[in-house]
């Protein structure tokens, strides 16, 4: 709809998990460092948790590519909201392992077997688990039972887990130490600082065919970034709008007065404010308020065209 009136090729704030997106901070290199470590290395088990809308997904989706890239097998769970069956079923059904049993020893006999070809082969088997925090506590103990799977000198499965803060919390349980113990290394994502902010958005537009031309204002950035608390998903909600609203009104610069409007619409709080919700608060909003203000800009689009098509006419 705006992307003419932009100067651009492609959306660049689709909430989508595009890894040509991915902006590489300092924790978010540390975190693909870490991640493809573990897996070169053979360590076995690795945890990388953040809050909601930091990127997690789109860090995965890039990992994932590499992995691709490499010819390297690999099952990616993205619903953890399983029973031990479907879990396996699942993960089997992935790694593309024929399994036409239900037996649950059977089926990890034949995991075991494949997981030994793979080794002598000199390929490394990698199963990505996204959305971990969901997952019960008898999937994650069976899960852990998979690290069993090993040579005397290394492990046979690479498991990296992903999920929310949630996730660091069920780890604790006295229940899953075993697991807790088995997790060799540990990646975490952040919210963006106001500096990777700005350079977050003007990296989406650079990438969706923007040529240089300034779009927001600085002290919209600074807004962005404030009532999105730096948090990329909620970043990318802000934007989209923000240039929606600036093309029905007209305006090539989106300011900060569209930018506090889009987020009275969210009902985002200004994080200076002292009764601001906290950072993972952010990424929330109400369901109907954003259908009334999608409903709003749509209708000051129709009316927009209508008085374009008077001017026509007259």
């Amino acid at each position: 709809m705006y992307k003419d009136f932009f100067g651009l090729r492609a959306n660049p704030f689709n909430v989508n998990p595009d890894p040509r997106y991915l902006f590489l901070t300092r924790h978010t290199e540390e975190a693909l460092a870490c991640l493809t470590y573990g897996i070169q290395s053979r360590k076995g088990f690795v945890l990388l948790t953040g809050e909601v809308g930091t990127g997690k997904t789109t860090l995965i989706n890039k990992l994932l590519e590499w992995l691709r890239a490499q010819q390297v097998p690999t099952a990616f769970i993205f619903n953890s909201r399983m029973n031990v069956p479907q879990f396996l079923d699942y993960m089997m059904a992935d790694f593309g392992i024929p399994c036409d049993t239900r037996s649950k020893s059977q089926i990890l006999l034949r995991l075991y077997n494949w997981l030994l070809e793979r080794y002598r082969a000199g390929e490394t088997a990698v199963l990505i688990v996204d959305e971990a925090q969901n997952l019960t506590n008898e999937v994650l103990e069976e899960i852990r039972m998979m690290t069993n799977l090993e040579t005397f000198t290394e492990k046979l499965l690479q498991i990296v887990l992903v999920g929310q803060t949630e996730l660091e919390q069920s780890l604790k349980q006295p229940n899953l130490r075993q697991l807790r113990q088995r997790l060799t290394l540990r990646a975490k994502t952040h919210p963006l600082t106001p500096d990777e902010t700005k350079a977050y958005i003007q990296q989406r537009l650079r990438i969706a065919g923007s040529n240089g031309q300034q779009i927001f204002e600085p002290d919209a950035l600074a807004s962005i970034h404030r009532y999105a608390s730096g948090i990329p998903r909620v970043v990318n909600l802000m934007c989209e709008h923000c240039l929606v609203s600036a093309f029905v009104d007209q305006q090539k610069v989106v300011s900060s007065g569209i930018v506090d409007a889009v987020a009275r619409d969210f009902d985002l709080g200004d994080s200076r404010a002292p009764l601001s919700p906290p950072p993972q608060a952010a990424d929330k909003f109400d369901l109907m308020n954003a259908l009334k203000t999608i409903s709003n800009l749509a209708e000051r689009l129709k009316e927009s065209e209508r008085d374009v098509t008077k001017e026509g006419k007259l």
